[in-house]
């Protein structure tokens, strides 16, 4: 049994929180009762079955565990399975969903913005209605932002949305201003914005051009992680919107501290340039950002992680995520082992609730 096989996922502390989990894409017809008619026409007529995801391809390993795999190969979970597979078994009271479909892909802004709403309402009927330990991202199409900051006003009424859900590599870098607007409806709302690792596929995954295989878009996920940080940071962001949160979500954790220490380096040379960023990008990282915990690449060795939040300089930036159904551990091993109970605490409990203060709230 390796060091994390040890990990005891099942006494994770009470109240805990999974950050990241997956329900299946529906399929169009699944769609189509949250349409107006000339949506489900229109979609008929051009013979669209389902949507695409922007996750990875559903028989890859990584995609989805084989214990969580129905008999045709797939994920085929039931809001009673994921609750039972991704909360029950891990000792988790609540978990976020993350829906992965590519609306994002759409060229016809049009239709973008009615499959996306039909998503947030399937995911409401269908998922939160149906499990009390479930809450879910708002997906906004960004095809449109001022569609996308009318489906955060209409979503955000429901409570159980938590939070705004971006894909990592979208039209062009999340710092610029043609995204504020969005920014501004989710503070207005005190909804974090999570960045997923996922693209939209309108350009490539890499700043050299398309890879071909699938492990060199999988590690350059966490390089489109650290564009749209330094993007967010440089821009101004945070300063224009002091109580926004940005969780990267599946953009694992060891790079952060040798990123920022880059970033922090250049920041002191350049600053005239960006006058709006009066602090460090670290003591602004610190702030404003949170990383979930799966993938969480490090080795097998306990000692690396404490060493690796030394570098970081917070323990307020993790949270607990299990990636539900991708391939990212074994068993129940969903944080390494060694770890200090009242850090497991902070990272499962204490830091969700800060993060998603509508965590808190009671629904019936």
């Amino acid at each position: 049994m390796t060091v994390l096989e040890q990990a005891a996922a099942a006494v994770l502390p009470a109240g805990s929180v999974n950050c990241d989990i997956h329900h299946p894409n529906p399929t169009m017809r699944e769609l189509m009762p949250f349409m107006d008619d000339v949506w489900r026409d229109l979609i008929a007529a051009r013979g669209i079955t389902q949507l695409d995801s922007i996750a990875y391809p559903g028989n890859a390993p990584l995609s989805c565990r084989p214990d969580w795999r129905d008999p045709a190969g797939g994920l085929s979970a039931t809001p009673e399975r994921l609750a039972a597979e991704a909360l029950d078994r891990l000792g988790a009271r609540l978990g976020i969903l993350n829906n992965l479909c590519g609306v994002h892909m759409f060229y016809d802004s049009y239709m973008a913005v009615a499959v996306t709403r039909a998503l947030n309402d399937w995911t409401r009927v269908e998922w939160l209605d149906r499990h009390d330990g479930l809450r879910a991202s708002i997906v906004p199409p960004l095809q449109d932002i001022g569609a996308a900051v009318a489906e955060v006003d209409r979503c955000a009424a429901d409570r159980r949305f938590v939070q705004v859900l971006l894909p990592s590599a979208a039209h062009q870098p999340y710092g610029h201003r043609v995204y504020w607007p969005l920014y501004r409806a989710a503070a207005r709302h005190g909804l974090p914005i999570g960045i997923h690792a996922g693209s939209a596929y309108h350009h490539p995954v890499t700043s050299l051009g398309w890879p071909n295989t699938m492990i060199e878009d999988y590690a350059a996920q966490s390089q489109i992680m650290q564009t749209q940080l330094a993007s967010l940071v440089s821009e101004g962001v945070f300063a224009e919107f002091p109580s926004l949160k940005v969780v990267l979500i599946e953009s694992g954790v060891s790079w952060l501290p040798a990123f920022l220490w880059r970033f922090g380096k250049f920041w002191k040379g350049l600053r005239f340039e960006t006058p709006w960023v009066d602090r460090s990008p670290t003591e602004i990282v610190r702030d404003h950002v949170r990383l979930t915990t799966q993938p969480f690449d490090l080795p097998d060795d306990p000692g690396v992680l404490p060493r690796l939040l030394d570098q970081i300089g917070s323990d307020e930036m993790l949270l607990f995520s299990s990636d539900y159904p991708h391939w990212q551990f074994d068993g129940d091993a969903v944080l390494p082992s060694g770890l200090d109970p009242a850090l497991v605490r902070r990272i499962a409990v204490d830091n969700p609730l800060a993060t998603y203060p509508r965590l808190m709230e009671r629904h019936s």
